[in-house]
């Protein structure tokens, strides 16, 4: 039998340490175990194992910050890292500082074992070498636990993400607000050639458009007003890795000119510069619109649409995902009572019949924000209907918000414009984006009302 590479487990509770060491040991790897950063950094010294399995929430540091230093010392590592508190954003950024994969407690035997499969068997076609350090990891899809969900639909996900990853193509991800669809676009980028490179995300409905030019390819100090010092851009600070650009549709003309531009010739030329420079940068985008239908009526370049649409990736909204929905559903509520520190024993099976007849027209985002406030206003056992928000209900809308409220008599049309505008940017969380969607116009428009009506954006 082939010598099973021997794992570092660097967890603080000793119950976990215990059934990783244990999980781990019957399985044939020898187990390095310590309690904190300290221990863990010792230990990693004096061993050198190839595979580290890290606790993010450490006594005595930051899980982030040894997985920095273990990187720096030996890039090869292949860190798995391990939360409970951290929220998806929590394992994005792990993901980003460069984890090999992501475990969301609680996790079973199974996904632990595949876990440390993946990268042993990644070091042995020859993933980790010692002199010079060079990390390519290959691109196998094992982040299962940032794409939470078993069902047929997401499995889909899985293999057309893992063959996005293996080449250089332009990577097109739609769908609904809040089906992950910058998780999936990290997804590609953690496991291409580009993994140790930089991950850029720019969010084109977030910026307003004056400003969104300079914000992709950079300025030149004192090319116009408020230039004070030179600014990179988006582009270049992702050269040698990638670039996502979210809400592409949102993108004004004029720029989606200089963006074909930049597809074709690799070169960027910030505003104010006198000679253009070339990066090495691959382009993910993302939106929530139908792209063809953009092209259509206009508003996105019949070209660009085509130099960009090259590996489709459409992420299923949450109500086409079936079970799915129990499935992130109790993993949130294991995280966030571990946050809250509350004691939550699972979800009673009515409950869970209930979430999975839901709409959920905001999709995951919507979901974990429901077990948010479950767990925030109940003090623990079983989550049964009564402890769910008001407002849900099977294939209904809350009889509040079945029809808008008639405007206050008296008003100009002026002013019931803006009250409109207000409360869509107040339902939608202060996101002008999201608001301009429900609204049906552009963000850009929105923004201009707000710039004339005095109210600053921060």
């Amino acid at each position: 039998m082939t010598p099973r590479p021997p794992v570092l487990v660097v967890e603080a509770t000793p119950a976990l340490q215990a059934l990783c060491r244990t999980v781990l040991s019957a399985s044939g790897h020898p187990v390095i175990a310590a309690a904190d950063a300290a221990g863990g950094i010792a230990a990693f010294r004096r061993h050198r194992p190839g595979i580290v399995l890290l606790d993010l929430a450490l006594p005595d540091s930051d899980g982030l910050a040894l997985m920095g230093l273990i990187l720096a010392e030996l890039p090869d590592t292949f860190v798995l890292a391990m939360t409970d508190n951290g929220t998806i954003p929590r394992a994005v950024e792990a993901m980003r500082a460069g984890a090999h994969d992501v475990l969301v407690k609680p996790f079973g035997e199974e996904r632990l074992l595949a876990a440390v499969k993946a990268a042993g068997d990644e070091m042995a076609r020859g993933g980790r070498r010692d002199t010079p350090p060079r990390r390519k990891p290959e691109p196998h899809l094992s982040d299962r636990s940032v794409f939470i969900g078993s069902s047929a639909a997401m499995e889909r996900i899985h293999r057309v993400v893992g063959q996005a990853a293996r080449s250089m193509a332009t990577v097109f991800i739609t769908g609904e607000s809040g089906t992950g669809k910058e998780l999936a676009a990290l997804a590609v980028h953690s496991r291409s050639a580009r993994a140790g490179g930089p991950f850029i995300a720019l969010n084109c409905g977030a910026i307003p458009p004056d400003l969104l030019e300079s914000e992709v390819f950079g300025h030149m100090k004192g090319s116009f007003t408020g230039a004070i010092s030179d600014k990179p851009g988006a582009a270049a600070a992702a050269d040698g890795g990638t670039l996502f650009l979210d809400e592409i549709c949102e993108m004004a003309l004029p720029l989606q000119t200089k963006l074909l531009r930049f597809l074709q010739t690799s070169t960027i030329q910030p505003v104010g510069a006198v000679r253009p420079r070339r990066v090495d940068v691959r382009i993910i985008c993302a939106t929530n619109r139908d792209p063809l239908d953009q092209v259509r009526r206009g508003l996105f370049r019949e070209d660009l649409y085509y130099r960009l649409y090259v590996v489709p990736v459409h992420m299923p909204p949450l109500r086409d995902r079936g079970g799915d929905v129990v499935e992130i559903a109790e993993a949130a509520l294991a995280r966030f009572s571990a946050e809250e520190g509350k004691d939550f024993a699972g979800l009673a099976p009515e409950t869970r019949a209930f979430l999975q007849a839901q709409p959920w027209p905001g999709n995951v985002r919507q979901l974990l924000n429901v077990i948010r406030n479950v767990v925030v206003l109940n003090d623990g056992g079983l989550v049964t209907p009564a402890m769910l928000p008001a407002g849900l209900a099977v294939g209904t809308l809350p009889q509040d918000a079945a029809a808008p409220p008639a405007p206050a008599p008296g008003l100009t049309l002026a002013q019931i414009e803006r009250q409109a505008i207000e409360a869509a940017i107040a339902r939608n969380g202060g996101s002008v984006p999201l608001a301009a969607r429900e609204l049906d116009v552009s963000p850009s428009t929105l923004y201009r009302k707000l710039e004339a009506w005095g109210v600053k954006r921060g």
